[in-house]
């Protein structure tokens, strides 16, 4: 990992038509080979965290005039969807620095932005790391990221005066809802409101069913620290989480692609163009484009 390039890319439409910005911060798979030599993992396991493939069921935004943002390097070796400094001191064999964050649900989980675990538990690490690694994580890949993601916005919003990220994600096949037994095929998460306006997050929920799939909002997912930094409805700036269910499209087991994945990447550029024409046709609309 040298380059930014190598590190991420955003794939641009010829001319930004759309005032969307597309994310794919977890579908990562440059595995740095000094990462695998200090993970305990086998091939397979270490890739149990990675959102498989997103980039390319959401492929088509540069397509409808959207740019998509990708990240190459994976989830498990540093997380862009926590705060820059969610860390577990249990990992490091040095003492963190005040300004950490050492204390939220998430590093508590072994998911902070360095994590140590992958899904189902599986520890990363053999041993303790030093601190420097975590830092050097943070400032050659986190921060550049970001940097690239909050320029996309900005530019997004200059030019049509609002702007909707659309931060895409996977998430287990087992996934329930609560008190429901629900396994939904999608998750549309917007902080429970806070991130964009109810009118899209409706919209988006409509387009899934109305192309055949279950969807529903914010449970078990209301989305990450993505969602919840970038969406600014009041400033006409949204954010809504969208977690595809895995089993639509691989087998978890083997992470091989399922037959009917392109089938699937049909149905999620049919959703980008619907979302696209819903907020052309209110974009004038209080609910969407701030006053």
């Amino acid at each position: 990992m040298t380059n930014e390039f190598d590190l991420f890319e955003v794939r641009e439409p010829a001319t930004q038509t759309i005032p969307f910005v597309y994310n794919s911060p977890h579908s990562g798979r440059r595995y740095p080979s000094a990462f695998l030599d200090e993970s305990r993992l086998d091939d397979i396991s270490i890739r149990r965290s990675e959102d498989h493939y997103v980039d390319e069921l959401f492929s088509a935004a540069p397509d409808y005039g959207a740019p998509l943002l990708v990240a190459h390097f994976p989830r498990a070796y540093v997380d862009v969807n926590r705060e820059p400094y969610e860390l577990d001191p249990r990992m490091f064999s040095d003492p963190l620095p005040p300004f950490a964050n050492s204390n939220s649900a998430r590093v508590a989980g072994g998911l902070g932005t360095i994590p140590r675990i992958v899904a189902e538990n599986m520890e990363i690490y053999e041993r303790r790391m030093p601190l420097a690694v975590a830092m050097e994580r943070i400032e050659s890949c986190y921060k550049p990221y970001h940097a690239c993601l909050r320029r996309l916005i900005a530019r997004t919003h200059a030019m049509f005066g609002f702007g909707v990220l659309i931060d895409c994600h996977s998430m287990p096949g087992n996934i329930r809802v609560a008190g429901s037994g629900l396994k939904p095929d999608f998750i549309v998460g917007d902080r429970y409101g806070t991130s964009a306006s109810a009118e899209l997050s409706q919209a988006a929920l409509q387009f899934l069913e109305d192309l055949g799939f279950t969807a529903v909002r914010n449970k078990p997912y209301a989305g990450g620290f993505i969602t919840e930094h970038y969406g600014r409805p009041a400033r006409g700036l949204h954010a809504l989480q969208i977690e595809i269910n895995r089993s639509l499209y691989i087998d978890e087991t083997t992470l091989e692609k399922r037959s009917d994945f392109h089938a699937l990447a049909g149905s999620i550029a049919v959703f980008m163009e619907q979302m696209a024409d819903y907020v052309a046709d209110y974009a004038g609309d209080r609910a969407l484009a701030a006053e």
